[in-house]
């Protein structure tokens, strides 16, 4: 069956539409299939790190997950959907990797332990089961731009599969460690990353349906408004090439290679270094201006995995008008929401190929999504 099912993603049309129509549009959304399984990283007390500083630590662990896993798709030539949270990350994969991908995983979180004293946890429950515990997971492709295309999830079985897995009752994979893993391509070397020369703020958002809501109309209205306040994707993009900065010290290049290799190799600490020192000539090529513009075009800015998760720049007077809508919706029992306002953006790296194989997961700065969660969180308890 796994032959069967494992291209499924693959086989999957991308949606050139506007979002606010495919969300309406059920028909092209199918289900994943019985086979296949959610796989959710989550760094334990990313709450604390981040409110302590250490939101670039959360970042670069979260980052090398989604890595790790990508990798081991691209080596059995696999593609699947996932998501980025800023302090982990969602999956859902066939059955033919979750053994490599679960015991993969055990070996980063060991890494990263030793390395940054946070913990990286990995849990996996079925799409079956989700099924059967009468949760949906309706998967639709969207084509944000001509070279990026991204995955959106209606439905709440991924919610689902993070409260099983988050719970207390939850028993973490106990999968003996790979013997080596492959975080090839994972770079993290832009600084923070300013909004746009006509911009003043970056807005990191996130939205969940309330109660019996129809989720597609809700998500609909919101991704409506967003576009009539802001714009399109590339008019709200946090990310400009004019402020892009590429990190310099050794300090910071070390924490990447740490959370890559688990440990400083001098040599290729001081080659990196000099290849960034390179960079600076190579942005300057036709090549290397190619790669920039590509990069901003192919940020993941926008994440729906059941609920909106989204990195915008913008103007206090766009975001008040925005938030007093948002207010709308939640009086009327239709949604919550979290806000965080921060004065810059964080940018990880997945590059396979400076061509046309490389993914730019965007975050709030300080921590903009754990922040905005921890504003919702506050409203779902009251």
């Amino acid at each position: 069956m796994s032959q069967n099912t494992s291209l499924f993603y693959a086989k999957l049309p991308a949606q050139r539409m506007p979002l606010g129509q495919l969300l309406v549009k059920a028909d092209l959304f199918k289900d994943v299939p019985n086979d296949w399984h959610v796989v959710i990283t989550d760094i334990k007390n990313s709450t604390d790190a981040v409110l302590n500083g250490r939101h670039q630590n959360v970042n670069l662990i979260a980052t090398g997950s989604i890595v790790t896993v990508l990798n081991i798709a691209f080596s059995k030539n696999i593609s699947i959907p996932f998501f980025f949270g800023g302090d982990g990350a969602t999956f859902i994969i066939p059955p033919d990797i979750v053994d490599d991908v679960m015991q993969a995983l055990s070996l980063y979180r060991k890494n990263t332990f030793e390395n940054f004293d946070l913990e990286l946890r990995s849990g996996t429950v079925s799409v079956k089961d989700i099924y059967e515990g009468g949760h949906h997971i309706h998967l639709a492709k969207f084509s944000s731009s001509r070279a990026f295309t991204v995955p959106i999830v209606l439905g709440k079985g991924l919610h689902y599969a993070e409260k099983i897995i988050k719970g207390d009752d939850y028993i973490f994979s106990d999968a003996t460690p790979a013997n080596d893993i492959d975080l090839t391509g994972m770079q993290c070397r832009w600084d923070r990353i300013p909004p746009p020369e006509d911009k003043e703020e970056v807005v990191t958002l996130l939205v969940i349906t309330a109660g019996d809501t129809q989720q597609s109309d809700a998500f609909k209205q919101v991704m409506d408004k967003i576009d009539e306040l802001y714009g399109s994707l590339s008019k709200r993009q946090p990310i400009s090439i004019a402020k892009l900065k590429l990190k310099s010290t050794f300090n910071k290049l070390g924490e990447e290679m740490r959370a890559r290799l688990g440990k400083i190799r001098w040599v290729e600490l001081i080659n990196t270094w000099l290849l960034m020192l390179y960079g600076y000539i190579y942005f300057r090529t036709r090549d290397g201006k190619n790669y920039l513009k590509n990069l901003v075009e192919m940020s993941d800015t926008l994440v729906i995995d059941g609920r909106i998760n989204t990195v915008i720049s913008g103007n206090a007077r766009q975001r008040t008008a925005l938030q007093q809508f948002l207010d709308e919706m939640e009086t009327a029992g239709q949604i919550y929401y979290g806000i965080y306002i921060s004065s810059a953006s964080v940018m990880s790296c997945y590059v396979r190929d400076l061509r046309d194989d490389h993914i730019h997961f965007v975050d709030g700065s300080e921590g903009g999504y754990t922040q905005a969660a921890i504003m919702l969180k506050k409203k779902l308890v009251v």
